[in-house]
């Protein structure tokens, strides 16, 4: 294996260690500054993975470590944004069930506009 593919899998080990850092602290604008940089890493070494593939488990390992913790914290902005988008909702309509059990819902939001007379 040539010192070039050492360099690189030494550097994509310590980028996945600070991706990992910054995700468990929940510092994604890290993560997104680091991606390019692992993209070009990963796209490296992809070809010489074949040649020692013991070499690669570790790396590997890390990627799929990150991988949970990136989906995790997918979900969780998801989640978030799931919860505000019904706060909202709750502030321009209200959802109500008559006698038989229908929904109905309440317009909150002020019609039109006010008109202030003296």
């Amino acid at each position: 294996m040539d010192d070039e593919i050492l360099v690189a899998m030494d550097a994509l080990e310590d980028l996945l260690d600070a991706e990992r850092a910054a995700l468990l602290v929940g510092k994604l604008d890290d993560v997104s500054r680091l991606h390019p940089q692992k993209e070009r890493l990963i796209a490296v070494l992809r070809d010489h993975a074949s040649e020692d593939r013991d070499r690669f488990k570790g790396l590997h390992h890390k990627v799929e470590r990150n991988q949970v913790l990136l989906d995790s914290a997918l979900n969780g902005i998801r989640s978030v944004a799931r919860r505000l988008s019904a706060i909202r909702q709750v502030r321009t309509s209200l959802d109500t069930y008559d006698s038989l059990g229908r929904k109905k819902s309440v317009d909150l939001r002020p019609s039109g506009s006010l008109e202030k007379r003296a």
